[in-house]
């Protein structure tokens, strides 16, 4: 069968997609379709839209590399974060990694959580403006460090997310010049590698302390510790380090944004915080908050997955070709780099219909909206082998924060919310409300 070429954007449409790409995404894809080529130069990109191409890329790990993707977040993750890895090792990596979000871990991890957003409600003062974003990356990432890591990690919070935001920075830059600077010795890329540094060794330090004083309940740092693979073999240090920054990261970055997103849509959608709210006294009182009370809030579930959909945190999923790569009558030769878009096939109508509205209630099955889910047309953990690791501890996260703020707080928003980076779609200016606080009882 012939193959045909891929349509380009415009140097017009290229000017519009980079100074809003969230539209630009949309219209690219209802203008020229599923496959089109944005961008020039080392800034070029192919882009593949909608559930068959997510399918396409997921079913065929091999003809696509990581590593080659995400070059421009080594010096933040490292050269064996799960992110960057490739074939066996990420596939080993994997599986030494994955007892850290079991399912009984993940129940303490809920309780700490609680604990942590109450005291952070506990910081605001009855009608202090607030930028809900910026506190809640602070408490994401310290929920991050402390759950998975332990306290002594945790004290050093707000300096390990100081050194991180350093080497993230770098991630905001165009794509053209991040990839530019992995190639030349440059003060940007060192800034990264010596904040990064600094981080690492505290990790080091805290591998050491565990050795001479194991834990005997365990956390992630412990499983990490403790994992070997089939032959026996366990992680090494640098592999340990790169695990525990990598995922801090994701904390820090995707989880945070999403958090950011799971409050501004419920608070700017008439009747949901407050339905929302009632699901949660109706269930839960004063308990607290577990995994299986979790499980059944239906409808904060609904919202939460459904501010997934219209705002997930990442909203281009990147690769780059190993070989020469047929789809759709398009062939991509080896070293193309190209991107599907949870974004876009989240807002396409003949995957989710009237995809621009906020409606918790088409996650139940007798919604007229309601769409049974599938991998490729719900992905905001991306898919396939490479899926986020750490899905099921943010999505418990992310409904744990929010059940402490229906409880304990009257927000108000005060401004507007609109999205800025494709790299983590996080709000450009944060989410200011207006913060009235409730009486609580205890909750753990």
């Amino acid at each position: 069968m012939s193959t045909a070429a891929v349509p380009r954007l415009t140097p017009a449409e290229v000017l519009r997609f980079a100074a809003d790409p969230f539209t630009g995404m949309l219209r690219a894809q209802r203008v020229h379709g599923d496959v089109v080529e944005v961008g020039y130069g080392r800034q070029r990109s192919t882009f593949l839209f909608g559930p068959e191409a997510n399918s396409f890329v997921f079913a065929n790990p091999q003809l696509f590399s990581w590593r080659d993707s995400f070059e421009v977040m080594l010096p933040v993750l490292g050269e064996s974060a799960l992110l960057v890895s490739d074939g066996e090792g990420h596939r080993r990596r994997r599986h030494l990694v994955l007892p850290a979000f079991h399912r009984r871990r993940i129940e303490d991890y809920v309780r700490l959580m609680a604990r942590n957003t109450a005291a952070t409600v506990d910081r605001w003062d009855t009608g202090r403006r607030v930028d809900l974003y910026r506190e809640l990356r602070a408490l994401i990432r310290r929920n991050t460090v402390e759950s998975l890591y332990g306290s002594r990690l945790a004290a050093q919070n707000d300096a390990i997310g100081a050194r991180l935001q350093i080497a993230l920075d770098a991630t905001d830059l165009p794509l053209g010049l991040q990839l530019f600077l992995t190639r030349v010795p440059n003060p940007v890329t060192a800034r990264a590698e010596r904040a990064r540094r600094w981080v690492a060794e505290r990790v080091q330090a805290e591998i050491e302390h565990r050795r001479r004083h194991p834990e005997p309940d365990g956390d992630g740092l412990g499983a990490l510790l403790a994992a070997t693979d089939g032959a026996g073999c366990p992680l090494d240090d640098g592999e340990i380090q790169d695990q525990v920054i990598s995922l801090i990261v994701a904390g820090y970055e995707t989880t945070s944004a999403a958090m950011a997103w799971v409050v501004h849509a419920a608070l700017s959608t008439p009747g949901t915080w407050e339905r929302a709210r009632e699901s949660v006294t109706a269930l839960l009182g004063d308990e607290p908050v577990t995994v299986e009370a979790l499980e059944k809030l239906d409808y904060l579930d609904g919202v939460v997955q459904e501010a997934l959909r219209l705002h997930p945190p990442v909203v281009v999923l990147p690769r780059v070709t190993a070989r020469e790569v047929e789809f759709a009558g398009r062939r991509l030769p080896a070293g193309t780099r190209l991107a599907i878009s949870p974004y876009v096939t989240h807002r396409m109508s003949r995957v989710w219909p009237e995809p621009a509205r906020f409606v918790p209630e088409r996650w139940h099955s007798d919604h007229p909206l309601h769409r049974e889910v599938t991998p490729a047309g719900f992905l905001p953990f991306g898919g396939g082998r490479h899926r986020c690791i750490g899905a099921p501890f943010a999505t418990a996260e992310l409904k744990t924060i929010l059940v402490e703020l229906l409880r304990r707080t009257e927000l108000t928003p005060t401004g507007p919310v609109t999205p800025v980076s494709i790299m983590a779609m996080r709000p450009r200016r944060g989410v200011p409300v207006v913060v009235r606080r409730r009486k609580a009882g205890s909750h753990g």
